[in-house]
């Protein structure tokens, strides 16, 4: 079974994380696995393939744009080579069906990341969006929000939904080692709360910013990422006197150090699909704190600590209580390592390859 990834880059983000790591494990499992890329951009996934030379990495553009409807002249030349085309976010989505139209020896899967998206709210979009996934042999969505969402999204015609949770590689988390305080810029009495993601409207690092005005001196934030609202985020730290408190960290190939190295962890989302940090923060021995929306609810309530979104006292209550109680944020923390045993990228691989095989 020959299997190939379409992205639009290997630029940092949840999905394209899991993508890499997928590829690496189906690989490791004796499967096939190429990837292709609408743009090549150098990020640290790129590098981390290139310790894996079985997997083949092409590109259709050095610099031009994801949404360039040529590129659907090009992905046939790479489609019929394979028994598995498996697609990963828009635009690839709709250039893969689109080309699938002129010829098709394969079988297309289809990734649904997120709970929603701009293409939703428009009448145009949504009549575009069921004819292109129609075009798709199997889709798969990564968590019960983003499951029901689609569903109602596309109707009830469509029968090839099926639902796979996001997994991540526990081991490389659990063997991780923390770095010392110092080495991060910290003194031993400072307490560090750590988000690794993209800098979007959608991740609300701002929020998180402005919560140090209300949390003692010794409290620091570690942005881990990068993203066009990261100038943003630096300039609003600036305003209300926080930078020295701000360590914004850029993207990252030691992330799980880097969690094992924090006090708390935390993802301040607006909405989610399943988050792969959430999952990480959850397996990284520390406690974890979530803002209570979809995507993020069902992943961690009973384990890890909800709060409500773009409430400050919600957040601040969990952070002072956690702090102030060990014997809680010891609970906490073995919670949310249990809880992330449940997303294991073994399990999601060997649910994929089921997947692919199916008549």
């Amino acid at each position: 079974m020959k299997v190939l990834q379409l992205i639009n880059s290997l630029g940092a983000g949840g999905a394209e994380k899991l993508l890499v790591d997928a590829a690496i494990t189906h690989s490791n499992m004796g499967v096939h696995v190429d990837i292709l890329l609408l743009r090549n951009v150098d990020s640290p996934f790129v590098s981390k393939l290139k310790n894996h030379p079985n997997i083949n990495v092409f590109w259709l553009s050095d610099t031009g744009s994801v949404y360039n409807p040529l590129h659907i002249l090009k992905l046939n030349k790479y489609f019929k080579k394979y028994d598995i085309v498996h697609v990963h976010l828009f635009p690839c989505l709709y250039w893969a069906g689109i080309a699938s139209l002129f010829g098709k020896n394969y079988k297309l899967v289809y990734t649904e990341h997120n709970t929603t998206n701009r293409r939703r709210e428009s009448k145009v979009f949504k009549i575009l969006d069921k004819v292109i996934y129609k075009r798709f042999d199997e889709i798969v969505t990564i968590s019960d929000s983003v499951d029901k969402n689609l569903k109602e999204h596309l109707g009830k015609s469509f029968k090839n939904l099926t639902k796979i949770y996001n997994g991540i590689d526990l081991k490389e988390i659990n063997m991780a080692q923390p770095y010392p305080k110092k080495e991060l810029g910290l003194t031993d009495s400072a307490i560090s709360i750590i988000q690794v993601s993209s800098f979007t409207a959608q991740k609300n690092q701002n929020f998180l910013i402005k919560s140090l005005k209300r949390l003692p001196e010794n409290y620091f934030l570690l942005l881990v990422g990068d993203g066009v609202l990261r100038k943003q985020s630096e300039e609003l730290a600036q305003k209300i006197g926080v930078q020295e408190r701000v360590h914004f960290m850029g993207v990252r190939k030691d992330v799980p150090r880097l969690l094992k190295t924090a006090d708390l962890v935390i993802l301040s989302s607006h909405f989610e699909g399943l988050s792969l940090s959430s999952v990480e923060g959850l397996a990284s021995g520390k406690p974890f704190l979530a803002s209570d929306v979809p995507g993020l609810t069902e992943v961690v309530e009973g384990a890890g600590l909800l709060f409500e979104d773009d409430n400050m006292d919600s957040l601040v209550g969990h952070i002072q209580k956690l702090m102030d109680d060990k014997i809680f944020q010891e609970n906490v923390a073995l919670k949310s390592q249990e809880r992330a045993k449940k997303y294991d990228i073994i399990t999601m691989c060997r649910q994929y390859q089921t997947l692919y095989q199916k008549e």
